[in-house]
């Protein structure tokens, strides 16, 4: 097969990204804070000043820590820092390497508070504005991760990972130019890792830079020969083309060649629900969250899938998991507060449809719903207010939210590596 089929095909939904990058190695990008990077920065301590033994004490908990959360045992290290902060309640080192535990937990607004409140504390310690921005990014938010790798990056232009990340930010907010940009010096180290070939192809090829796409292509097939993940993501193009037989084909082959391979039956869970396979959708979907059971894009496809099947109870038990794994993930929120109007719950579908529209503030479908809730809440003039910015966005925005809730856009929470 030629390189260039593997090139997704343009004319998708404005503003609907190709792809998530979805952080399964996370483990391996977060920086353990030491107590020897910290001791100076923790400013005059009184919980810790009565002497040499206090002193002695503090630094054996902190190293408790510290060898706790190298060999991943969560739980102990979690103790051991809390014990810090209650003997110095200004230790940035404590609230740094605790916002790595939640990291490492995918708790993402846990560990984005005490990053930020380390970083107060102790600004410019190494790694943890690098931490602050895999913490956006993971939930997404490319714009506020953008500003963090971009500060990594001023204070140490040799950094591989945060260029990486910056590239990839530009590429999901369609600044393709500017993704080329960061990874195309990247390629002597990363021309072997599938995702990063994957995403120059496609970006120079959004930028009109064809002989950088053909070269990324070629190499991408080089490096991928008959590997699952290759097949995963020829399977992943045709999808985005609506080739949806073509997809079922690569992607059963991959799935045949690496039953857990992360995102294969998600994938086969899209491509089955396309042909209005739901029963086959909601297994792959299943059988999905038995390789990684913390992936909210899975928890909302089956949401919208049981939705269909008129399995409510379910749907609505799917789409308040996908939402508290992710709470930036508006086409729950919306396919949440669809469920709740129909059992007539105004009052809470108001507060859902609140939360999609902050998310994705052009959906016509979000205005539309609205306007249905005020009306049966009595608030005539505010569903009349509602509809006419339904009309205003009709005639000049396409509404991504109604595609990702209808099946006909693909999220992609994928490519692990990078």
């Amino acid at each position: 097969m030629g390189a260039r089929r593997f090139v997704i095909a343009r004319g998708r939904p404005q503003g609907a990204p190709l792809l998530r990058m979805r952080i399964t190695t996370l483990a391996a990008c977060v920086v353990v804070i030491p107590v020897a990077l910290i001791s100076g920065a923790r400013g005059a301590s009184e919980a810790i000043a009565a002497g040499a033994q206090s002193e002695l004490a503090f630094r054996q908990v902190y190293e408790a820590g510290e060898q706790a959360l190298r060999e991943n045992r969560l739980a102990d290290a979690q103790k051991a820092f809390q014990q810090v902060l209650a003997m110095d309640p200004k230790n940035a080192g404590a609230y740094v390497n605790l916002g790595v535990i939640a990291m490492r937990r995918k708790e993402w607004p846990a560990a984005l508070s005490n990053l930020e409140q380390g970083e107060r504390l102790a600004p410019g310690v190494p790694g943890v504005r690098l931490n602050i921005g895999l913490t956006y990014y993971a939930e997404g938010q490319y714009e506020d991760a953008a500003r963090a790798f971009e500060s990594v990056l001023r204070d140490d232009p040799a950094s591989a990972q945060a260029r990486y990340l910056l590239g990839m930010c530009d590429f999901f907010r369609g600044r393709y130019a500017g993704a080329l940009e960061q990874l195309e010096p990247l390629w002597d180290a990363q021309s072997h890792n599938l995702g990063y070939l994957y995403v120059l192809a496609v970006a120079a090829d959004e930028a009109g830079r064809h002989e950088t796409e053909e070269r990324a292509a070629r190499r991408l097939f080089e490096v991928g020969a008959n590997t699952p993940l290759l097949h995963l993501l020829i399977g992943k193009a045709d999808l985005h083309r609506e080739k949806n037989d073509a997809a079922l084909e690569e992607l059963r082959h991959a799935a045949r060649l690496k039953p857990n391979l992360p995102f294969v039956h998600f994938y086969l869970g899209i491509a089955y629900r396309r042909q209005n396979q739901l029963g086959w959708a909601k297994a792959q979907f299943l059988e999905d969250l038995k390789i990684d059971p913390q992936t909210a894009y899975t928890y909302d496809e089956l949401g919208a899938v049981c939705d269909n099947l008129q399995e409510t109870n379910e749907a609505e038990t799917y789409y308040r998991k996908a939402i508290q794994i992710n709470p930036a993930l508006a086409s729950s929120y919306y396919g949440l507060a669809r469920l709740l109007v129909r059992r007539g719950d105004y009052q809470e579908a108001l507060q859902s449809l609140g939360k999609a529209q902050e998310l994705d503030p052009q959906s016509a479908s979000v205005h539309y719903l609205r306007a249905k809730v005020l009306q049966g809440l009595g608030r005539r003039e505010e569903a009349q207010n509602e509809l006419a910015a339904v009309s205003r966005m009709q005639k000049s925005v396409r509404d991504d939210l109604e595609r990702e809730v209808s099946g006909a856009a693909i999220p992609n929470p994928d490519l692990e590596q990078h």
